[in-house]
């Protein structure tokens, strides 16, 4: 699924940030931030800084901000809660932090709209098509390689309690991962304290993911990149200027390997244990949640052109629809989703 898709994360932060500083002239100087988060990069942009917050300041609250934040969901770190949670191997409640259990509260809501295409336990399958932690084989898995890691995948198997914050594995081998949600959520837990420190105009990105709250010295809006979804070059597809939201995009055409001339992707179908292969290239979802934004994101993906139209539509959100066709890209746009500028 998305969320290893590193190399993509990181340019596409980098063209959001060509697009909200270039072309700015007669504007204030903006506070410009970096800094790790959940395996990848964060990038901060700030203008009117309030006199009474130093640059310092910012950059201590927002560490601690997101090293909150890795201490509860990161796969990384051996002692966060979510590694803690993923060695348990016991039948009663696990206590986690109210962060902790309300990402896998939205993360199973998002699995029930989306009829499972969106699974935080797939990590399994992941691992099983060498797009996990381990080094990539560029093999394709048998058969019966595939149902035996179906078999510990299902966000059925996970309970989520919110008061008290808990967690309870009703089969004891599930895992869980969270990078298709932990960025998102962590982008809304930055900017919810930006705002606390009467900050009114910033954009935040995490790995690809954005929210971006207020308006530019000028009176507009900020403006970010859809990524063309082609893996020979880097350019930009469209331009999406927009406020006070979040975005998230996912895309399957960076992360993939061949075996006798078929391409596998990526982004697995939780349902079947197997990559995509529809020709949805990419989906950016717009809602007031970076965390659920990213969710659907995925979800959406997985569903392909129909079905995440079809869903989209029905649920009334707010997503742009990028799909591969003989003649070239087509898009589509569902909800709310404002109109945007193309580049091609």
């Amino acid at each position: 699924m998305k969320w290893f898709s590193g190399s993509l994360k990181k340019f596409t932060g980098l063209l959001i940030l060509t697009l909200i500083l270039g072309g700015c002239g007669g504007e204030s100087k903006p506070v410009q931030l970096k800094g790790k988060a959940l395996g990848t990069m964060y990038s901060i942009v700030i203008y009117d800084l309030p006199d009474n917050l130093s640059v310092e300041s910012l950059n201590k609250g927002i560490e601690q901000v997101v090293g909150k934040v890795n201490s509860a969901m990161s796969l990384f770190k051996p002692d966060s809660e979510l590694s803690q949670f993923n060695t348990y191997k016991g039948p009663d409640w696990f206590p986690v932090s109210k962060e902790l259990a309300e990402v896998v509260k939205t993360a199973k809501d998002i699995n029930r709209m989306t009829d499972g295409a969106f699974d935080i336990t797939v990590a399994p399958l992941v691992n099983l098509w060498g797009f996990g932690p381990d080094k990539q084989t560029d093999v394709v898995p048998s058969d019966a390689e595939i149902k035996e890691r179906l078999s510990n995948v299902g966000s059925k198997f996970v309970e989520v309690s919110t008061d008290p914050p808990q967690l309870k594995k009703l089969k004891p081998t599930i895992t869980i991962d969270l990078a298709a949600i932990a960025k998102g959520y962590c982008v809304d837990a930055v900017s919810n304290w930006l705002a606390s420190q009467n900050i009114k105009s910033f954009m935040v990105e995490i790995g690809g993911e954005i929210r971006a709250e207020g308006k530019k010295p000028n009176g507009g809006p900020w403006r970010i990149a859809v990524e063309k979804p082609v893996s020979m070059e880097r350019a930009v597809q469209a331009v999406i200027a927009f406020t006070d939201k979040a975005m998230a995009t996912s895309g399957d055409y960076r992360n993939y390997f061949e075996v006798n001339g078929k391409r596998y992707s990526h982004i697995l179908d939780p349902t079947t244990g197997r990559p995509i292969t529809h020709t949805l290239v990419s989906v950016s979802v717009m809602a007031d949640t970076c965390a659920r934004a990213d969710a659907l994101a995925t979800g959406l993906t997985v569903l392909g052109p129909k079905r995440g139209i079809e869903l989209a539509e029905k649920e009334n959100l707010s997503a742009f629809f990028i799909v591969k066709t003989a003649d070239g890209f087509v898009e589509t746009a569902t909800g709310n989703f404002p109109k945007h500028e193309k580049l091609n």
